[in-house]
């Protein structure tokens, strides 16, 4: 039987959503609604940078006392930085839930940033930028979401430009997390064999030390979408290729419905209809995928493939016409139901992972203050129909509608 989540709010605003669980570890995360989105233009990186720097201190522990908090009890501490979000998050474990959780507050309430450690640090994300730069694969992306963003927030590389990182003094940083890490932008989420009765104590304990914040973050939306071709001549031996178009916000009708069609198209599985029509087909592309993200008030929906020079008119051409084809066939009775149960399954097993778990039940705090069960989200997902997905594919699919970006070796520079 699946675990009915437990949520409250504390009174400065902060969300808690808790999914009991038998067993002996504990997974919790704090989600702050503030990504790379909500920096100036002239601070691109200052989240991502925050990221990194938290670890380095606080009035009460070092840099290393940090570190060794959760690993000298074999437990895991990341965190990782979006366009919209900044989470810290642990694994444990569950006699040190409560060490877990006065750790994330006080490492995300009262970092000191040292500056000598913000000087390390951008030493390290100056190589993460580079080591990007060093993997086209890696590389298209950012700079395909700047094309598709064109002059807004949410074109903006989450690592930032290193000429202006260099100029990001402390005060930024405390100042980016005293606007933002706060109230209601933040969700703390967790799942173990925790008593609602403990979880509320120390939530109020630790939790309730947030400042207050009632409104979430004031953000422009982005509007004005054209589709744009253009074409890099890389040190590269493949062609790399990102194509694709402005998709739907995470609050969406048609959002479920994209999700669907994209698994479909290039999800993970081998019998995606990109892998064997083109791939298991023809043999001419090693990678060949497609990706759709949904932000707060937009979304993108991409497909990526590297293939030799010889075959980037050809795999194009192919690519283009699978997504005709969802353009102009509605999925038979017998396509939907097996793509709905290949769907349904696999997120069934991605439920298998308690932090993915974790982080989407507070994903889903932020984003909508609600969250579904796994079996009420898969009901909506059976009940799309081939109609909704026709449209949906002539919203986004069609070629004129449609951004690419080619990397191309030099030898092979001219236009496709």
């Amino acid at each position: 039987m699946e675990a009915v989540p437990v949520r409250f709010e504390l009174s400065n605003g902060v969300r808690v959503i808790h999914t009991p669980e038998k067993g002996n570890i504990i997974h919790c995360a704090i989600l702050i609604n503030a990504g790379t989105r909500d920096e100036k233009e002239e601070n691109t990186g200052l989240a991502h940078l925050i990221e990194h720097c938290i670890f380095k201190g606080t009035p009460t522990k070092s840099s290393l006392a940090i570190l060794n908090s959760i690993d000298s009890v074999g437990g895991e501490l990341n965190a990782y930085t979006t366009k919209e979000e900044t989470c810290i998050y642990v694994s444990c474990g569950a006699p040190y839930f409560e060490r877990a959780l006065e750790l994330l507050t006080d490492i995300t309430q009262h970092s000191i940033f040292p500056e000598k450690e913000i000087a390390k640090e951008k030493e390290v994300i100056f190589d993460e930028i580079q080591s990007y730069r060093d993997s086209p694969s890696e590389q298209i992306v950012d700079d395909f979401e700047s094309q598709v963003f064109s002059n807004h927030p949410l074109g903006r590389n989450i690592l930032g430009d290193a000429t202006r990182l260099k100029q990001v003094k402390r005060s930024l940083l405390q100042e980016f997390v005293k606007q933002h890490y706060k109230g209601r932008n933040i969700v703390f989420s967790c799942s173990g064999n925790i008593s609602s009765r403990r979880l509320k104590q120390l939530s109020e304990k630790y939790l309730g030390k947030y400042g207050a914040a009632t409104a979430v973050q004031d953000r422009k939306p982005f509007k004005h979408y054209t589709p744009t071709f253009k074409q890099e001549v890389k040190n590269t031996h493949q062609v790399h290729c990102l194509m694709g178009n402005r998709a739907y916000a995470a609050g969406d009708k048609n959002r479920l419905g994209l999700i669907l069609l994209n698994n479909l198209l290039g999800g993970p599985a081998m019998n995606s209809r990109l892998n064997l029509g083109i791939r298991e087909k023809f043999g001419i592309t090693y990678s060949l995928e497609s990706n759709y993200t949904s932000y707060s008030d937009s979304g993108i929906f991409s497909i990526y493939f590297g293939t030799d020079p010889s075959h980037q008119k050809r795999t194009l051409s192919l690519v283009h016409q699978e997504l005709k084809k969802l353009c102009d066939r509605k999925l038979t009775t017998l396509q939907l139901h097996q793509a709905k149960e290949q769907l349904c399954g696999q997120v069934a097993l991605a439920q298998e992972s308690r932090m993915n778990t974790v982080i989407s039940n507070a994903r889903n705090i932020l984003l909508f203050d609600k969250t579904d069960t796994l079996a009420a989200w898969l009901k909506k997902i059976k009940k799309i129909p081939a109609s909704q997905l026709l449209e949906i594919a002539n919203e986004v699919f069609p070629k004129n509608s449609l951004t690419t970006l080619l990397f191309v070796p030099k030898k092979s520079s001219k236009k496709a």
